[in-house]
């Protein structure tokens, strides 16, 4: 197993397999327009399943497909198929905001794909529409319950908590998950990418998150799932499901933090907030071996001392905290 330089283990991959988009959340990726990548230079299947391997090889055992919206890549079942039967591959899950969900939730199941994370804001029609620009909520909708006919579970529902903006949707998306049996995780509004003009007064921190669900219904905190997830869990003290907050902003946890990052085009990033990504593609399509791609793997990431967040609330509480001043690689080439 491959370790940092703070002796963080090389746990999670996230794997983006798109940088293109359906939607066009604020949060995200704002503009109208962008500069997609060239479709010659997006990873293939085969060079997915290759790149997954040597990570599995360094102490990976869970992987997420991301995007963009991993759902536009064409025959996604064909690489599900492939990544499920990777050997010492624990967890194989996709985030998707569910708007394509419907008419593909049974092909990933069939193709091993264990679960499924849902990205969705409201249950506003007309504020989803808003906030995605384009999307339709009945269609995300119908797309949840088909994962859930198909077996994809635990499906867990994502929501990117913004003051003014959704912070009135909290109770609801509760309530909805905790009538049909889903898991619901907030997120704190974070200054992801470069676009999306990110400011502090939009925040509302977990603590605000958990008050006002908790007064409503008690909650009974679980902690971190195996000590290094992201979430800060909760089960809701009637037996009634569970949530989950991940604050990134308010309560930092670098020093656990597991996870890498596989751009779209091949590029290897070691926290969601780096500014550079190190070329793997070009090393794949040179005619690099196996133990030279994969030392390349180990060697990023003995050297990896991201710890972005932490130095964010330090500069937040000293109110030093300028986002703009960190170039960073955008939201939707990055995949969450």
């Amino acid at each position: 197993m491959v370790t940092d330089s703070f002796q963080r283990p090389l746990k999670d991959l996230r794997i983006s397999v798109t940088d293109r988009c359906n939607f066009r959340c604020t949060y995200c990726m704002p503009l109208d327009e962008y500069e997609w990548i060239d479709k010659k230079e997006i990873l293939t299947f085969e060079e997915i399943e290759r790149i997954a391997k040597l990570f599995i090889a360094r102490g990976v055992d869970k992987i997420r497909l991301t995007g963009g919206e991993p759902l536009v890549r064409q025959d996604l079942h064909l690489l599900i198929a492939k990544l499920a039967k990777l050997e010492g591959l624990k967890d194989l899950c996709l985030t998707t905001n569910g708007a394509l969900l419907a008419n593909q939730a049974s092909a990933l199941a069939s193709a091993g794909l264990k679960r499924v994370n849902v990205s969705i804001d409201t249950l506003d029609k007309e504020k989803f529409k808003r906030m995605t620009k384009r999307g339709d909520l009945a269609k995300v909708l119908e797309g949840i319950f088909a994962a859930q006919a198909a077996g994809l579970g635990p499906i867990k529902l994502n929501a990117v908590v913004e003051r003014g903006v959704n912070d009135d949707d909290i109770l609801p998306l509760v309530e909805f998950c905790r009538a049909n049996g889903f898991a619901m995780r907030f997120i704190e509004y974070m200054d992801v990418g470069n676009s999306n003009n990110w400011t502090s007064a939009k925040l509302v921190a977990k603590k605000q998150i958990i008050d006002l669900i908790h007064a409503r219904y008690p909650l009974r905190e679980i902690g971190r799932d195996q000590g290094s997830a992201p979430a800060v869990d909760y089960e809701f003290v009637d037996g009634q499901g569970d949530i989950g907050v991940i604050a990134s902003v308010t309560e930092p946890f670098c020093s656990s933090c597991t996870r890498s990052r596989i751009t779209a085009d091949g590029k290897f990033v070691t926290c969601l907030f780096s500014d550079v990504g190190h070329d793997l593609k070009a090393r794949l399509r040179s005619g690099a071996s196996d133990d030279e791609v994969g030392g390349f793997i180990a060697q990023i990431w003995s050297g990896r001392a991201d710890r972005y967040s932490a130095d964010r609330l330090a500069a937040l509480n000293s109110s030093s905290y300028d986002p703009k001043s960190h170039r960073k690689i955008e939201m939707i080439s990055l995949g969450g």
